[in-house]
């Protein structure tokens, strides 16, 4: 089976690079330069119309969006138990990962792109002020979450691969942090992983690849 990650740094695209290096799948990276229109052009529009990341081949079949994607990583890989065991864990680790993907991811975008969200002359601070208004929001709920615990679940699973992205953009963002200090251990041990560890050293290759 033949699979090709198509990726963009620092984008939500990170997290299928965990799961599937968690996993020890071999794949192919296909960097995707969002600053020259790469996303945009009729080839990568043919994969995925949506012209977003990440996009996941398999033998030449395109699979978009984060939650599908890292479900089939799951499925295909069980012996790295990227899904709790158990049926209603299974559950609810798919629903945190759903929370992930709408209710945390579209609150962060809006700080990297406020004049999608409002085209009134300088409405950019308000709009990002409202979205961290709602990012502080769901930080909270996973910090009461972790209280107590390494991981969301009784051991490292997709959840805390996707939330660690989540929380990271946050801070590219500068939201202000202090108040989660479970959201931020967690995040410091996510860093520590090996998969993470591989992944931030393929992100600052890609950079710098991308500016050549």
């Amino acid at each position: 089976m033949k699979l090709t990650l198509y990726y963009a740094p620092v984008a939500c695209s990170l997290v299928p690079f965990l799961a599937l290096t968690e996993a020890g799948a071999e794949f192919d990276v296909q960097l995707v330069n969002f600053q020259k229109g790469a996303h945009m052009t009729p080839e990568y529009l043919a994969l995925n119309p949506k012209h977003k990341v990440p996009v996941l081949l398999v033998d030449g079949q395109p699979l978009t969006e984060n939650l599908a994607i890292q479900l089939w990583i799951a499925r295909h890989h069980p012996a790295a138990k990227l899904l709790p065991a158990g049926e209603f864990d299974e559950y609810r680790a798919i629903s945190l990962l759903a929370w992930c993907a709408s209710g945390i991811h579209p609150f962060l975008t809006p700080n990297a792109l406020p004049h999608r969200y409002c085209d009134l002359p300088d409405s950019e601070d308000s709009v990002r002020r409202c979205a961290q208004k709602i990012l502080r929001e769901n930080y909270r709920i996973a910090d009461d979450m972790l209280m107590g615990r390494e991981w969301f679940f009784d051991h490292f699973t997709l959840a805390d691969a996707y939330f660690f992205w989540c929380f990271r953009r946050g801070i590219q963002f500068k939201v202000d942090m202090t108040e989660f200090p479970n959201c931020q251990a967690h995040f410091e041990r996510v860093s520590q992983r090996a998969s993470t560890r591989k992944l931030l050293a393929f992100e600052q290759h890609a950079i710098e690849q991308l500016k050549a």
